[in-house]
């Protein structure tokens, strides 16, 4: 038995004692004999007796080259240690964070499902079950689904017996839509002037703006932005800003005593929810927005109804404002529809039809734009749809007599503006000219009028002649913020030669006296160069 003892000593000695011992007392003799700078010193001595002095030199750089290299190892391993400590800490922290969102995840938990025992038992006092009713939410006041029950049941809103006896066919998904079917009842439409034209209508609203609010803006600018009213229903102001371009419509809007409705653009909107509204699946009801609702009460009335785009390129327009570019595009009015909701319930507004609303023919949407470093650019898509309107300087004050309010029907004014396109038809000459000029645009600029841009001419220039303008200065704006604007986004300097062709194109053909709004563009193009 004692063999075995003995065994196992000499054998854990030779392992331990002699291995792993030895390995460790030899590495750090060898760090000690690294290290020792005594030794170096005594080696030194003893053979500089029989070195020359360039055996003396050469020993010096030896020995410096290996304090260098003693010293660079030192340096490793503190940056190692270093390094390790960091990335331990690091490591640490991580640990620690996720320890706490762990901790936090599982209290939210906790206060979630007390939450949901709280609301369950509100709404099982009053003999409901959770989900049955989608009047759970209030519309009014947004309060959660079982609290609106609740406030309630507090109110005396129940049956004695402690449960609500209405059914969801009681109740429309569309509040503020059901609000407007509520007052329309019993509505009477006011005395509409059907006699008035569109010179005084321009005289009037000039004068009522000057007396009535201290705004003051020239018959040009006016005849520009009731003409446009003929051409599309998206008008776009435009120009540095205190020009009073919201204040424009605005104004128009107390004019028509027809409040214009202000839809503020924010940097967030994203697609066309920001407009109408979007359904809530969970409280089964839809969120409206007011620009919704102004267009379902303009269904119901033939009042002139304006929606303002304020800061409208502060987001992007051609993401938020897509689909009504699309659906205004539909040559018959017939199609101007926007889908709201995929199912239909009877007690949807009276006004919609399997889901869907028909865009009123009484509105017209006013974007105002400040072109700056804080907003986008209007892209091209945006620009051929719509009729955009310089505003870059202050109306003069002028003296005007006090002026009434206008009430106008939106037919009366359409009858005026196709009364013009009869009237004023655009001239087969003029036409020819834009025709020529269209194929030396394309051969020079590689440029194109487009059928569109025509179509808006023949409906915006006859408008603007009835307005009290001429017909040359109609096509003269036309070309130069629908055609030449384009230029902007072509190389100028690869154009500069052909700008000057073009110039002395437009004196040829049109006259020196005429286009002038088109050449002074171009020549600040020229200078910009």
């Amino acid at each position: 038995m004692s063999g075995i003892f003995q065994f196992l000593g000499d054998f854990l000695d030779q392992l331990f004692v002699k291995g792993f011992w030895g390995i460790i007392k030899g590495f750090g003799l060898g760090v000690a004999n690294i290290f020792n700078v005594p030794k170096y010193v005594n080696i030194f001595r003893e053979y500089a007796g029989t070195l020359g002095v360039g055996g003396i030199i050469l020993g010096a750089l030896c020995c410096l080259l290996v304090l260098a290299l003693l010293a660079g190892i030192i340096l490793l391993i503190v940056m190692l240690l270093k390094k390790y400590l960091r990335f331990r800490k690091t490591v640490v922290n991580q640990e620690e964070l996720l320890n706490e969102v762990a901790t936090l995840n599982r209290e939210v938990m906790k206060l979630s499902i007390e939450k949901d025992k709280i609301l369950a038992m509100k709404v099982s006092q009053l003999g409901l079950r959770p989900g049955e009713n989608p009047y759970l939410e209030s519309a009014v006041d947004g309060t959660s689904g079982a609290a609106a029950v609740a406030a309630e049941g507090a109110e005396g809103e129940v049956s004695p017996e402690g449960t609500d006896d209405r059914t969801a066919d009681d109740y429309s998904r569309f509040y503020k839509l059901t609000q407007v079917d509520i007052e329309m009842e019993g509505y009477e439409p006011p005395v509409y002037n059907n006699e008035i034209t569109l010179p005084e209508i321009i005289d009037m609203y000039r004068n009522f703006a000057a007396s009535r609010m201290g705004l003051y803006y020239e018959h040009r600018t006016l005849r520009l932005f009731l003409a446009a009213f003929a051409s599309t229903r998206l008008i776009i102001l435009q120009g540095i800003s205190g020009t009073g371009k919201t204040s424009l419509p605005y104004s128009f809007g107390k004019f028509l005593q027809n409040d214009a409705t202000i839809a503020s653009v924010q940097p967030s909107w994203r697609d066309r929810t920001e407009l109408f509204g979007y359904f809530n699946e969970f409280t089964k009801r839809f969120n409206e927005t007011e620009v919704l609702k102004k267009m379902y009460e303009a269904t119901y009335k033939e009042d002139i109804y304006l929606t303002i785009l304020d800061e409208m390129n502060i987001a992007r327009v051609e993401y938020y404002f897509a689909e009504m570019l699309s659906i205004l595009e539909m040559p018959s009015r017939d199609e101007w529809i926007v889908s709201l909701v995929p199912s239909v319930w009877p007690t949807d507004p009276k006004h919609l039809f399997d889901g869907k609303l028909k865009l009123p023919d009484n509105m017209w949407y006013i974007g105002t734009i400040n072109n700056d470093d804080s907003t986008f650019a209007v892209t091209d898509k945006v620009y051929d749809r719509a009729i955009p309107i310089d505003i870059n300087t202050k109306g003069k004050f002028f003296e005007a007599p006090w002026t009434d309010n206008l009430t106008l029907s939106y037919k009366h004014l359409e009858s005026m503006f196709n009364e013009c396109k009869e009237k004023y038809k655009v001239s087969e000459e003029s036409l020819r000219k834009l025709a020529e000029l269209d194929d030396y645009v394309i051969e020079h600029f590689r440029l194109a009028f487009g059928n569109r841009i025509v179509k808006q001419l023949q409906e915006f220039v006859p408008a603007y002649v009835g307005c009290g303008g001429t017909e040359i200065d109609g096509l003269d704006f036309v070309l130069c913020h629908k055609i030449l604007r384009k230029f902007e986004s072509l190389n100028l300097s690869f154009i500069r030669d052909e700008i000057s062709g073009l110039i002395t194109y437009l004196n040829k053909h049109f006259g020196k006296s005429n286009m002038n709004e088109s050449k002074e563009y171009l020549e600040r193009l020229q200078k910009m160069m």
